[in-house]
């Protein structure tokens, strides 16, 4: 059970907190609240201790729902959903291949490809593309791993395109 949770609750952790710095951040110190009774069972036992923007609350709730132990390949279908559903973005994205994510990121919703080219030291909250052969493949880099439609705590093999962040408006 708490291997399930923890991933989620760390990319909420991640999402509220990016590590590229104070003012990039989406997370708002004003309107952070602490979890309710009913949720802290969803997030973890140390859930109690921070306090969480709304819209990633809901997104860890979509993800939560949704992830899988495995890939069911619809990596970019989920990761469009948690960041729609946590009003990071304000519309459904139209790229159907995961490695058009970064353009489409950038270009409509003013994500920022930052330069780092290790998955391991991408910001937690970070939405990160992969091309390859096929689809490509897309997850947002949590503290102890990786995220999309399904959790890993490697990132994936295939060849990195970029790391893009939302910074704050």
């Amino acid at each position: 059970m708490h291997f399930r949770v923890l991933p989620f609750f760390l990319l909420l952790i991640g999402l509220t907190s990016l590590d590229c710095g104070a003012n990039d951040s989406l997370y708002d110190k004003k309107t952070a609240q602490k979890l309710d009774l009913s949720k802290l069972s969803i997030f973890g036992p140390q859930s109690s201790k921070f306090r969480y923007d709304k819209r990633m609350l809901r997104a860890a709730e979509i993800a939560q729902e949704r992830a899988r132990s495995h890939s069911v390949s619809r990596c970019w279908r989920y990761v469009k959903n948690a960041l729609l559903a946590s009003n990071t973005i304000d519309t459904y994205p139209k790229t159907a291949n995961a490695k058009e994510a970064g353009g489409e990121l950038q270009k409509s919703y003013g994500f920022k490809k930052i330069n780092v080219k290790d998955p391991y030291r991408a910001p937690l909250g970070s939405v990160l593309v992969y091309g390859g052969r096929g689809a490509g493949h897309v997850e947002i880099r949590t503290k102890y791993g990786f995220v999309s439609d399904f959790r890993s705590f490697k990132p994936s093999i295939r060849p990195l395109i970029g790391v893009y962040i939302k910074p704050r408006a």
